[in-house]
Order: C-alpha cells, then structure tokens, then sequence
C-alpha cells in the first residue's frame, strides 16, 4: 500500500503482480521497458487499485529512452472494460537501469501530455518507475494531479 497524504490517496498493488512487472523490465536489460498500468479507483475515487499490465506490441528502447506504440492496445483495454468491475487505463510503468526511480523530463512531459490527451478518460494519470542496479531496486509511484506530480511514499 502506498499513500499521499497531502492529497489523501492510496495506492495498492498485489506483489506477485509487482514482481511481475519488476521482472518483465529486468529482463530488458540494459535497456528502459515499459507497459500500461491497469485497474480501478474506489467509488470516492481516492483508492487506487493496480491489478493488470498491458505491453506494449511495438516499442524502443534504450538505456536511457523508452517509447511505445499503442498499436493493438485498444483491443486489450476493451476487453478489461468489460469485466467486471470494469477496470481502466490508469497510466504508465517504466526502469530506469542503473539509475533511480525519479522521473526525467522526458518522464514528465510524457505524464503531461497524458492528462491533457483529448482521448485519455483519465486526468490524473499515475506513472510507476522502477529504477534498479545489481544492488537493488527501487520503486516510484507517481501521479498527476492538477498540473503536479506527487509521489506516492510506502505505508
């Protein structure tokens, strides 16, 4: 559980998933990867809960840049729609090898153009970073929230 107690949210995500995603951008070594942050907000939209991952079909890497299409992607987020709950694009996860997870100006221009996106539903788009080296890895959780980014810090 993660938490930004100026704005009064929460943030929660399931280990295994965490893990998963951990190791998917690992494997991509000594370059960035990234993918599409899936799940929902609780009714009063202050709990947020990260319960699925999208990758990317087309994507570049570097190890210092990551973009990705959204080629194929529409299918996948429909289809998560349709469940039940229904479950959201909620933003965007990245590494960062051999670096911290603290975004880059890159990082924060793309979480921009993200929430002013006409065809984004979602105006506070989150953005996890996962910076790591062989000592260690390291996790920030981020989310626009009118015209800032705030981090989530761990419960």
């Amino acid at each position: 559980m993660y938490r930004i107690n100026e704005l009064g949210l929460t943030l929660e995500i399931e280990g295994t998933l965490l893990s998963s995603i951990i190791d998917i951008g690992i494997q991509h070594y000594p370059n960035e990867f990234g993918g599409f942050l899936i799940g929902n907000y609780s009714k009063e939209q202050t709990h947020l809960s990260i319960t699925d991952t999208i990758l990317p079909n087309k994507f570049k890497g570097t190890p210092y840049l990551f973009e990705r299409d959204t080629v194929g992607i529409n299918d996948k987020l429909k289809q998560f729609y349709e469940e039940e709950p229904k479950k959201y694009y909620l933003g965007e996860w990245h590494t960062h090898p051999n670096n911290l997870p603290i975004p880059s100006s890159t990082d924060i221009n793309a979480i921009n153009s993200i929430a002013n996106h006409p065809g984004v539903s979602i105006k506070n788009p989150v953005m996890l970073i996962i910076g790591y080296n062989n000592a260690k890895v390291e996790l920030g959780f981020y989310v626009q929230f009118k015209n800032k980014l705030y981090r989530y810090e761990k419960n």
